[in-house]
C-alpha cells in the first residue's frame, strides 16, 4: 500500500534525506573514541591492580574494606562529576561528538597518568 505524498507528510512530517556527517564530525568522533578508549583501558588496569592487592590482602587475613572504599568512591565521584558536567547547559548545546571529546579530554589525564606511573614503578 503506497501513501500519497500528502498523506505521508501529514503522518510523518516532510521528507528529509538521511543525515551524513561531515568529515570534521567524523574526526571529532574518532578522537573522542580514542580518548575514551585510553581512559577506560587505564582505569581497567588500575582496577586490576587494586583487585589483585585486595585479593592478596584478603588471603593474608587483612581487612580489605578500608582499602577498596576509597578507590570505589573516587571512581564513583569522578563519574558523578563528569555526568553533572555532561548535563550542564553550556555543554548540552554542543554536538554529541564534541561533548564526548570534551568529557574524554577531562577524564583521560588522571587515570592515564596514574597507570603510567604505576606501570613504570612495577617494571
Amino acid at each position: 500500500m503506497n501513501l500519497s505524498p500528502k498523506a505521508y507528510d501529514a503522518l510523518y512530517g516532510p521528507y528529509r534525506p538521511t543525515y551524513t556527517p561531515s568529515r570534521g564530525e567524523t574526526a571529532v568522533a574518532v578522537a573522542a573514541g580514542g580518548l575514551w578508549a585510553l581512559t577506560l583501558v587505564s582505569l581497567g588496569f588500575l582496577t586490576l591492580l587494586v583487585s589483585i592487592v585486595a585479593v592478596w590482602a584478603a588471603a593474608a587475613g587483612e581487612p580489605v574494606g578500608g582499602f577498596l572504599w576509597p578507590f570505589c568512591l573516587t571512581v564513583a565521584g569522578a563519574a558523578a562529576a563528569l555526568t553533572a558536567l555532561a548535563f550542564a547547559p553550556g555543554v548540552r548545546r554542543l554536538a554529541p561528538a564534541a561533548r564526548m571529546l570534551l568529557l574524554g579530554a577531562l577524564a583521560c589525564p588522571v587515570p592515564t597518568c596514574f597507570a603510567l606511573v604505576t606501570w613504570a614503578r612495577i617494571g
